[in-house]
């Protein structure tokens, strides 16, 4: 799998649909990492296919959705190497606002990235 830095129009397009239909439900349950100190920088990866990343959290079969949301956090990714020891300072110092934005792992053929969507305004 290729890292490609840029979300392009089609990933941008499904992403944001299926967000918008589960947003309540992933800001509730970054802040419930947070409240019980699971971890400071919840992260969850939105797959087409089954991944052994994070706990599946909604199906998309479930929900008509295009896809699975798992849920996991950076001590995960550390612990599969999926982010290096040597740049979780890094990774800390770019994750944004967890209360503002969610943390999404996009893992897909041609796309795999972090990306940071912002919740909707109440």
């Amino acid at each position: 799998m290729e890292n490609d830095p840029e979300l392009n129009g089609k990933y941008l397009g499904t992403i944001t649909q299926n967000f918008v239909l589960v947003a309540e439900t992933l800001r509730e349950a970054s802040y419930q990492v947070r409240k019980r100190q699971i971890s400071k920088y919840p992260i969850f990866v939105f797959s087409r296919t089954p991944v052994p990343v994070g706990s599946l959290f909604l199906a998309k079969e479930e929900l008509a959705l295009e896809w699975d949301i798992s849920a996991s956090y950076l001590e995960d990714f550390v612990q599969r190497k999926l982010v290096a020891e040597d740049k979780v300072e890094e990774f800390e110092a770019a994750y944004k606002d967890p209360d503002e934005f969610c943390c999404l792992f996009v893992l897909d053929e041609d796309f795999t990235n972090f990306v940071f969507i912002p919740f909707p305004e109440d």
